[in-house]
């Protein structure tokens, strides 16, 4: 393959390397004879003798400003350049999904439609020699295509259904009819109004809160407004009364003359 000058981007272009390569082998290969597609097989037969070049690929996105604000216009290029010296062998513009083919009986090759000097075209076969660096090379041209507008009609068909599915809102609303049951585990308590139909207020709330009502209040018991007047603690002589009846001694009533005071001379003792 004839080397082919770069053309170079507009001054106020931005470039943005998408992908790159280390290593890519590059193969002349035969015309398609078939309209199944192409096999790695016939190019790397007889002990390789089809390869022309081991090059560095790389996949660069141009973005050329629009006059007046107009947005921008995207170009992608596929460029094989030498390793050493970085001098330009061939490329390919990314104008179609079919500039890159990937043949049927290895993931590691891909059939590629590069443009020489003068429009000149051919097809060339590239190798990768890692499984994982060409999968990676699949994915960013889908990611092109997708940015460009390229996708093939498998692949838009496949972007609307994911767009369909996505915008699937859940409608998570009440129908009409539809009630909604709380259980807060309020289980083995009393109710508002449970044995109490009459119950308002605080009343209402304590008998709803705890399992053990409170004792009725001095409205419940007829007693009016007032509060209940408590007894008066026994007094000193009450508790030694009490202790001498608990051990068997009754007090014994007796007159003066039996206690020995005499109330005959002096009078009645008083």
């Amino acid at each position: 393959m004839t080397s082919s000058a770069s053309t170079l981007p507009p001054t106020d272009a931005i470039q943005r390397v998408l992908f790159i390569a280390s290593t890519v082998h590059i193969y002349n290969i035969p015309p398609l004879t078939s309209n199944k597609g192409y096999t790695a097989a016939a190019w790397t037969a007889d002990n390789n003798k089809r390869q022309i070049f081991t090059a560095r690929l790389r996949i660069i996105e141009t973005a050329v400003p629009l006059p007046k604000d107009a947005g921008e216009s995207l170009s992608t290029e596929i460029l094989l350049e030498d390793p050493s010296t970085g001098e330009l062998f061939a490329k390919a513009p990314y104008t179609d999904a079919g500039a890159v083919e990937a043949v049927l009986d290895s993931s590691r090759f891909f059939a590629m439609r590069v443009v020489g000097e003068g429009g000149m075209k051919a097809v060339l076969g590239i190798g990768f020699e890692e499984r994982g660096e060409a999968i990676d090379f699949g994915i960013c041209l889908q990611e092109c295509r997708k940015v460009l507008g390229l996708e093939t009609p498998s692949e838009k068909k496949s972007a609307a259904k994911a767009r369909a599915e996505a915008e699937v809102k859940k409608d998570y609303g009440l129908k009409e009819g539809q009630t909604i049951v709380v259980d807060i585990g309020r289980k083995g308590r009393r109710k508002a109004g449970d044995g109490d139909a009459g119950a308002e207020g605080h009343g209402g709330v304590e008998s709803a809160l705890f399992s053990i009502r409170p004792p009725p209040g001095p409205s419940e018991k007829g007693g009016g407004g007032a509060m209940p007047m408590l007894a008066p603690p026994p007094s000193a002589q009450d508790v030694r009364a009490e202790k001498r009846r608990s051990r068997g001694f009754e007090p014994v009533e007796k007159t003066a003359a039996e206690l020995g005071f005499d109330d005959g001379e002096f009078g009645e003792f008083q």
